[in-house]
């Protein structure tokens, strides 16, 4: 059934309705939809649909977990709050609420033969904390810490020997090591230590790690304090009162020190974002915070006109841009340390003028600035002030970023949930048993799909046909008895009973999309290039994103246009244009199907605006790619959007998914406010 209310309703989410409309107590909630579909508007865009009434009857007549499928189905951005609030009510609120690590009492717990094993997250160091314990445990003297690495071994052993506490950081990076660490721990529990002895381990998730020391020892896991606020009070501890007051300039450095832990604090916490905060998550430290708070000290005390931008290249670019492996998040780093700190290109008046304003702003929200100078306590005291929730504009971010992080923390509990369920059920069971369901799919499969494979030998790629072909064929093989399943037959059975694309299959092109969307996907692009096969020549409009290499069909455009032009391929680039129809020019291709993320697009003026609320992504019009030959340098407003192949920013199996940058007008704002929002272009969605 086609969805009626596309103008604010996610096709996916009309598609949850109408599967609900079979279950039993939600039958007569399509009719109810066409019926009052003004008050489920209301209540879809209300901030909190959770706790909003339901329209019509539906809210006397569903319980709480039958509404808890409604929100699922509509907003499935609200899902974790109201799994927490169910599990407070019916379990209380110690389920939800993460314990506070004692790692006293982790010690009174272990033996000197049992392993103590940080699991380590993003951000987390746990030398301080263990340096602070064996300091009150009186064994500070007692004490060896060593970061595994190449060559480390040998001492690592004869640090176990010796019987102190022992800590061995960083156990992911040797992990050929590990097993004779293994034997190691396996020779403790026979020799029986000195009562005092403790080996500490800390490592971050890997699927090679032991798991038999993982069974032998104590697994605890620290995470960052979550929030700005949280981290700039956890910052201003590091700084001792003796710092803060040493500088020649006491009043210029404790502004930009308040500068710097506002940027540590901001970097830390863009993650939240994910694809839309950074492209890949960086592991920013405090020896990072500590290395800048020491550059600024120096810089301050030794020059009498700052090298501003000798120190924030020290800062940006190597303290913390020394993680930075990406362009495009090298060019936020950027964008926020220009914010965060003097710019006199953009300031327009001396520094010293600028750090003795009574206020700095530090972002379009009112409550951010850098306050009034004092002594260390009234900075403290002002952060104690600061709001304990940030909106998503602390970042430069659009609030529809908040809800694309939930809507993939909904995703990661459903994908969990998914992984627990049992493998094997009975023939009784309802709905028919895990073999009958998958048998019926592959009936399906056959039928409709073969078919198109057919046209994929002949067109497209023969080496995905058969795999795609005999996969098929085996499963249903395994099912019957006929053959033995195998790990990737049995990998290939559970992806097609979840509605999963198999890894196997996934090796065609990256794509995040489920299984039913990822074969009609499939059909698309096979007859995309059935079509051009059969009229021997190329489509007017293309699908780029039905290209396997879309990088190698652009670099074909310009090589094409490169030749006919008798000039260099290296001094030729594109020029784009976006317009509502294609025209008669021959230069170039026009291109369709790309979608914007973390913005909109405003037809009539045809530049960026912000997007709608909810509206997550937004398809852009068709985009002209013009090869020119010595482009002059991009306009002031223009911003340049990267354009992915799919929404893993950062690529995934060896494949980058960045394509190609494309200018876009940035219309009333800055270049910079797209670049922190996170604005690009996406080939495929994962829907």
């Amino acid at each position: 059934m086609d969805n009626p209310f596309t103008s604010w309703l996610a096709d996916s989410s009309w598609d949850n309705i109408t599967q609900l409309d079979k279950l039993p107590g939600f039958r007569g909630i399509v009719s109810s939809f066409e019926q009052s579909s003004r008050d489920w508007n209301v209540w879809f865009t209300s901030s909190e649909p959770e706790n909003a009434p339901l329209p019509g009857d539906w809210q006397s007549n569903c319980n709480e977990f039958q509404k808890m499928l409604i929100v699922r189905s509509l907003r499935p951005d609200r899902v974790s709050f109201c799994i927490t609030t169910f599990i407070i009510k019916h379990l209380g609120s110690r389920f939800v609420e993460p314990p506070v690590l004692d790692m006293k009492s982790v010690v009174e717990e272990s033996t000197s033969c049992t392993p103590l094993i940080f699991v380590l997250s993003p951000g987390v160091d746990p030398t301080g904390a263990l340096l602070q314990l064996a300091e009150a445990s009186g064994m500070s003297n007692h004490f060896q810490a060593l970061s595994l690495g190449q060559g480390q071994s040998p001492i690592a052993k004869s640090m176990i020997e010796e019987g102190h506490w022992v800590f061995l950081a960083n156990c992911h990076l040797s992990l050929s090591w590990m097993p004779e660490l293994d034997k190691l721990i396996k020779q403790l529990q026979l020799q029986k230590p000195h009562p005092d002895f403790r080996l500490w381990l800390s490592s971050s998730p890997h699927p090679d790690f032991p798991i038999t020391i993982l069974q032998a020892g104590i697994k605890m896991t620290t995470e960052p304090p979550k929030g700005v606020k949280a981290n700039m009070k956890r910052l201003y501890q590091l700084v001792t009162e003796a710092q803060f007051n040493s500088c020649n300039k006491p009043v210029f450095y404790r502004k930009l020190l308040f500068s710097l832990c506002f940027f540590h604090s901001i970097l830390l916490e863009r993650k939240k974002f994910l694809q839309m905060g950074w492209n890949i998550v960086y592991g920013f430290n405090d020896s990072d915070f500590e290395v800048s708070e020491k550059l600024l000290s120096l810089y301050l005390n030794d020059y009498e006109e700052i090298p501003w931008d000798a120190l924030k290249y020290l800062i940006a670019g190597v303290s913390y841009g020394g993680h930075v492996t990406d362009d495009w998040d090298r060019r936020l780093l950027t964008t926020y340390i220009n914010d965060y700190f003097y710019t006199p290109s953009a300031v327009k008046i001396s520094y010293s003028v600028y750090l003795l304003a009574s206020q700095i702003v530090l972002s379009t929200l009112t409550n951010y600035y850098i306050p009034r100078d004092g002594s260390q306590a009234l900075y403290k005291e002002y952060i104690d002030r600061m709001p304990s929730t940030e909106h998503p504009e602390l970042f430069g971010q659009h609030p529809n970023a908040d809800i694309a992080s939930q809507i993939a923390e909904t995703k990661t509990v459903f994908d969990t949930l998914l992984s627990l369920q049992p493998q094997v059920t009975s023939k009784t069971a309802a709905g028919g048993s895990r073999e009958d369901k998958v048998r019926l799919l592959l009936n399906t499969y056959r039928s409709n799909v073969l078919h198109i494979l057919s046209q994929l030998t002949q067109f497209y790629c023969n080496c995905v046909c058969l795999c795609f072909r005999s996969s098929l064929v085996e499963l249903e093989k395994g099912i019957k008895g006929l053959v033995v399943m195998s790990p990737s037959l049995e990998e290939i059975f559970n992806c097609i009973h979840d509605a999963r694309v198999p890894s196997l299959w996934e090796k065609a092109y990256p794509s995040l999309k489920p299984l039913a969307a990822w074969t009609r996907d499939l059909c698309q692009r096979v007859d995309q290039f059935a079509r051009w096969a059969q009229t021997t020549q190329p489509p007017n409009l293309f699908w780029l994103s039905g290209f396997t290499f879309p990088n190698g069909f652009l670099t074909a455009v310009l090589q094409s246009s490169a030749r006919q032009r008798n000039v260099s391929i290296h001094t030729t680039t594109f020029m784009f244009s976006l317009m509502q129809e294609v025209t008669s020019e021959r230069d170039g291709v026009f291109v369709r199907g790309l979608y914007l993320e973390g913005a909109g697009w405003d037809k009539s003026n045809s530049c960026l605006v912000e997007a709608k609320p909810m509206q997550m992504v937004c398809p852009i019009p068709t985009i002209h790619f013009k090869p020119v030959e010595n482009r002059k340098k991009m306009a002031k407003s223009t911003y340049l959007c990267p354009c992915y192949y799919y929404p893993v920013r950062a690529g995934g199996a060896g494949r980058a998914s960045f394509v190609v940058g494309v200018e876009l007008k940035s219309g009333a704002v800055t270049p910079e406010h797209w670049i922190k929002r996170g604005t690009a272009l996406l080939m495929s969605l994962d829907n």
